[in-house]
């Protein structure tokens, strides 16, 4: 007889989460056999991008959020078929994808806490780079002072 693992992770949690400003959803199927509830053969566009959903997008679909995601993901498409900045074209749906998620942190919280440590990182990051600059400043500026003098 097994009992259930007290550290079970949430069997909805993505397999790839990331901050959906920054990220690629055009990748590669990492669940091929799972299509997505609302594709169907009637439509005849979109219909490729719906049989290999990555669960990612799978993910964001099925909570609240949808529509959001949707209106985020098309934007994505577009901006990239026409050679624009994702970034700008995109912000405002973007910014409207995010609150959505934060209005809905029941099913969003490990997007969410995935994005928080990202930034963090990302912060962390930069610190470094900005010290190994001035480090590197001074030092130049160091050697400098002893070779004229």
């Amino acid at each position: 007889m097994s009992s259930p693992s007290p550290e079970s992770s949430d069997p909805q949690t993505p397999t790839n989460p990331s901050d959906p400003s920054t990220r690629e959803h055009n990748s590669v199927d990492a669940e091929p056999d799972r299509p997505d509830s609302d594709s169907s053969n009637s439509g005849g566009e979109g219909e490729e991008e719906e049989e290999g959903e990555c669960g990612f997008c799978l993910f964001m679909k099925a909570g609240g959020c949808k529509d959001s995601f949707v209106a985020w993901e098309n934007c994505v498409d577009e901006a990239e078929k026409n050679g624009d900045d994702i970034a700008a074209k995109c912000m405002e749906v973007t910014a409207a994808l995010k609150k959505c998620m934060e209005d809905h942190p029941d099913y969003y919280e490990p997007i969410l806490r995935a994005e928080k440590a990202a930034h963090e990182e990302a912060l962390r990051e930069l610190e470094k780079e900005k010290a190994a600059k001035e480090d590197s400043e001074q030092n130049l500026e160091s050697k400098e002072d002893l070779k004229n003098n």
